[in-house]
């Protein structure tokens, strides 16, 4: 019995037993990146796994907003639990900044979310090659994941589109707003389905959730592999922190 009740609690997402000692990742400093196909400088902070092997071929997970999912999402901390437990493999995360890094306060994710194709570029052309160049990861796309929130969750259903042979994993939470989330909709449908593993969520307070479930609806008559999630939140961290541990464990997961 005592065997059972461990087993049970070591797949509780997000739950660090009494005596296991942490894994601890470590996260980068930013660092900084010039875009050619951008015209102006980015930058970046990379999660990786404590103790991975130099040889390690390991899957990368990309996110845009990167800022936020440290700061508000606390992904890091996260990361570390799951790990630790063995609910999903060892992952090297990319935690990409939509700031301008010479002006904070001058965010940019408003140019580039927006299906930009230079932004799907700079992605596909600089920096997955600087990431696989620099970190041991697996270079193929079936081990490449990105995700993001909002406007960013729009531009990871860009990339399903015009970087699908790039990225097999698209992660869009609350995908915004009603009007572009019902134009992504009608560009899957009439596409034929795409080589991809999608996790989409909504909230169903202000969160655009009629769209969202459209969305969901087309994606599942399409045949995706589909995580869907609907939580009683809004537009904010209170409905996608919780949501992080679904996400992980749909791409990631060791079971």
């Amino acid at each position: 019995m005592k065997k059972v009740i461990l087993f049970t609690l070591l797949l509780i997402p997000g739950l660090l037993l009494p005596g296991f000692l942490l894994a601890q990742g470590t996260l980068s400093d930013n660092i900084r990146i010039e875009s050619e196909a951008l015209g102006y400088a980015l930058q970046y902070r990379v999660y990786v796994p404590q103790r991975v092997r130099r040889n390690a071929e390991l899957p990368v997970l990309y996110i845009t907003d990167g800022q936020w999912y440290i700061s508000e999402g606390r992904l890091p901390e996260l990361l570390d639990t799951e790990i630790t437990n063995e609910n999903i493999e060892p992952v090297i995360v990319v935690f990409v900044d939509s700031r301008n890094p010479d002006n904070l306060e001058q965010n940019r994710r408003n140019r580039q979310f927006f299906c930009n194709p230079d932004y799907v570029n700079f992605f596909t052309n600089e920096l997955l090659n600087k990431i696989d160049a620099d970190y041991p990861t697996n270079p193929s796309r079936d081990e490449r994941v990105i995700l993001g929130l909002s406007f960013g969750g729009r531009n990871s259903a860009c990339f399903g589109l015009m970087a699908h042979e790039s990225f097999a994993g698209i992660a869009m939470q609350s995908p915004a707003n009603s009007e572009m989330v019902d134009d992504l909709r009608y560009q899957y449908g009439l596409q034929d389905k795409l080589p991809l593993k999608m996790f989409l969520s909504v909230g169903t307070k202000n969160d655009n959730t009629q769209a969202g479930r459209q969305f969901m609806e087309t994606l599942k008559f399409q045949e995706y592999d589909l995580t869907y999630r609907e939580v009683n939140e809004g537009h904010d961290w209170n409905n996608w922190r919780p949501l992080l541990g679904d996400v992980l464990l749909t791409f990631f997961s060791k079971n």
